[in-house]
């Protein structure tokens, strides 16, 4: 029984995440929030999220979708509350969600930085707050972060989302010293340039062509390592950043 947030678009990550642990037999509340895409660049996924929620039932899939504003306080546990009302219990969490923004050091205002802070960083601190209050004690709850490439390289036109990304970053360790006594794994995953359609071509080409795979990693990549950290097999394992990035961030 899962929970995945940030799963607006069919070519996200999210989306991945969200297919692949269908197709392994997990139950999964969905969370979008269409607003966030609709003002970036790349734009909104219109009917995207009810059509992979159409297509997954279809396939005998336990799918609830949510859509929900996460720079609301209260957001967070009301996702968790719904996720035990569909399924009855809940043992994993993917704060896979993000505002993006592109907004160097002569750019910023205090208003960005809080809400860029409030929905990447505490809303991912209040989901994980809400989970562990709700969970039952069974063995085998999991609990995914995602950070980003900041501390590889600098990434000075984006310092908000670099805030608050390495902020999620460094509370790995911490969360998961906390956690593991209940049975309780965080992890954190570093996805590197991945194939979400929010690049231009040139942009794309330029990357691949650093890239020691010679391609983009794609959701379903990022999928891959998921599914391993919220699985049996990786009870051991706990209070990780792992970058699955096809060695991209050897080269940085």
């Amino acid at each position: 029984m899962a929970l995945v947030t940030g799963a607006s678009r069919r070519i996200g990550i999210g989306a991945g995440i969200v297919a692949r642990l269908v197709a392994d037999g997990a139950a999964v509340l969905l969370h979008s929030w269409s607003p966030h895409d609709a003002a970036q660049p790349w734009g909104a996924d219109e009917g995207g999220t009810d059509a992979l929620v159409a297509e997954l039932t279809a396939q005998g899939g336990r799918v609830v979708h949510v859509s929900a504003d996460l720079a609301d306080p209260d957001a967070p546990a009301m996702l968790v509350d719904e996720a035990c009302r569909a399924f009855g219990r809940l043992d994993v969490v993917v704060a896979n969600h993000a505002r993006s923004s592109d907004r160097a050091l002569e750019h910023l205002t205090a208003d960005e930085i809080d809400l860029t802070f409030a929905v990447n960083t505490r809303a991912t601190l209040l989901l994980v707050q809400g989970f562990v209050a709700r969970h039952d004690g069974r063995p085998g709850g999991r609990v995914v972060l995602f950070t980003s490439g900041q501390y590889h390289g600098a990434m000075p036109g984006e310092l908000p989302y670099v805030a608050s990304k390495g902020a999620l970053h460094q509370l790995t360790p911490s969360l998961a010293a906390h956690l593991m006594p209940r049975g309780i794994t965080v992890n954190c995953v570093d996805p590197g340039p991945n194939d979400t359609g929010y690049a231009d071509e040139p942009t794309r080409r330029a990357v691949a062509a650093r890239m020691p795979g010679g391609r983009w990693g794609t959701p379903v990549d990022t999928a891959k390592l998921v599914a391993w950290l919220v699985s049996d097999e990786a009870d051991w394992v706990t209070g990780k950043v792992i970058a699955s990035d096809g060695g991209w961030s050897t080269l940085t």
